[in-house]
């Protein structure tokens, strides 16, 4: 399945951004989709997920600012990322992901990486 972000720009601290994450399949088809972020310099990290029953799981440093969500008839998940922060400033990538027990890590048997979305905010 190929997953395409977008939606990100640069926006001022504070501001809010809905990213979009637009699949090739019928997303009621991928067990879990997963949304993750990648700074400058550092590692690319998850921040939140959406299983195809529509449980939702966050990091802690989205946690009670974003928001993921789908909608099945567009085949696209979202995450609404409110009160924005320059730390959250990053490329957001979205991917199938399973759940191995202890965390989530991306399902490369059903996905890969795509683009990202460039997200940027500034102070």
């Amino acid at each position: 399945v190929q997953l395409q972000a977008s939606g990100g720009g640069p926006v001022r601290a504070g501001a809010s951004l809905r990213l979009s994450c637009a699949a090739s399949w019928n997303i009621a088809n991928i067990p879990a989709v997963g949304w993750y972020r990648q700074a400058p310099t550092e590692s690319r990290d998850w921040v939140a997920t959406i299983t195809n029953d529509g449980r939702t799981s966050y990091a802690d440093s989205g946690k009670g600012r974003f928001t993921i969500s789908r909608d099945t008839a567009k085949n696209t998940v979202y995450l609404q990322m409110n009160r924005l922060k320059p730390d959250d400033t990053a490329v957001y990538y979205c991917v199938p992901v399973w759940w191995d027990g202890e965390i989530w890590k991306v399902a490369f048997d059903i996905g890969s990486w795509g683009q990202g979305t460039q997200v940027t905010v500034s102070s």
